[in-house]
């Protein structure tokens, strides 16, 4: 492993400090802090800002006055998402009872009784983290399939996180037999499949638009014989939040396994879509998501 660069340890300190000064304050404040640092990512540092307002037009069709509205509450729910996060150390059940309640958990329990598991798609949505936190806390079995960050303090630091509310971790360089093993004994294991895929992925239609999507979610699900099971998490105030479970989903095998997974993945999509048109402003909108198939940006 590489020794890590002066860079990366001031990144690591940074968040480990902010994260530390979260967990010694009341929640209500904690999630000022992160809408604060939402409102300073989008309005002065304006990190891509011009793709998100890209995105935003190409996609709902607002005008921009309403575009930058939208923009500016999804960086300080996203703000109050990465603080949620990092409160993890400072989570016990209880706390998080009380934050998070569920609907739909019946779909979760109906997928363990198959005994082949669930693959759980969500999206960039909400506070996706928290939503694990609380699906683990709640007593089911979820590992996170995850990729490495190019700070290895930062990427241990936020496994770290996840371990100590319950979430297993499987690492996308071991992502075949690590999902696999954890679908035989009958576990979740949530990806997030909203990003673009590049040449490496299936195509499907999101917002009127081609957009390259990951195929694990899919080609897992029908490798396993495993639904596909839909998650997200909205806010609903300062102090709660609430998970909803979507039913499950089951993919058709045929002879052209490539269109069998691009067309369990159009379907998952599908319901990805309705929740960001319903909830735009809980949506990862900073990400070139139609890069590798339009010309947008």
């Amino acid at each position: 492993m590489k020794k890590p660069r002066i860079k990366h340890r001031i990144e690591y300190w940074i968040t480990y400090l902010t994260g530390a000064f979260a967990r010694m304050i009341p929640y209500r404040l904690a999630l000022a802090l992160g809408s604060f640092l939402g409102w300073l990512a989008f309005d002065l540092l304006r990190i891509r800002r011009k793709v998100t307002l890209t995105n935003l037009k190409n996609s709902l069709g607002a005008e921009r006055d309403g575009l930058a509205a939208i923009g500016r509450r999804a960086y300080r729910n996203f703000g109050k998402s990465m603080v949620e996060y990092t409160l993890f150390p400072s989570l016990d059940k209880n706390k998080i009872e009380q934050m998070v309640e569920f609907e739909g958990a019946e779909h979760f329990d109906d997928a363990l009784k198959r005994g082949k598991g669930a693959v759980v798609v969500a999206g960039h949505f909400g506070s996706w983290e928290l939503m694990g936190a609380a699906t683990s806390q709640k007593g089911y079995p979820v590992d996170f399939l995850v990729g490495e960050q190019h700070n290895i303090l930062v990427d241990n630091l936020m496994n770290e996180y996840r371990r100590c509310v319950g979430i297993g971790i499987i690492k996308i360089g071991a992502a075949a037999k690590g999902v696999i093993s954890a679908l035989r004994n009958n576990r979740f294991v949530a990806m997030l499949s909203d990003q673009d895929a590049g040449s490496d992925g299936t195509v499907v239609e999101l917002f009127g638009r081609p957009a390259s999507t990951p195929k694990g979610p899919a080609a897992f699900a029908l490798k396993m014989d495993a639904p596909i099971v839909m998650a997200f998490i909205i806010r609903e105030g300062e102090r709660k939040q609430k998970i909803v479970i979507e039913k499950a989903i089951f993919g058709e095998k045929t002879s052209d396994k490539e269109e069998d997974i691009r067309r369990l993945t159009q379907a998952y999509t599908r319901i990805l879509e309705e929740y960001v048109r319903r909830y735009p402003d809980h949506w990862f909108w900073p990400h070139r998501r139609w890069k590798s198939t339009t010309r947008e940006y």
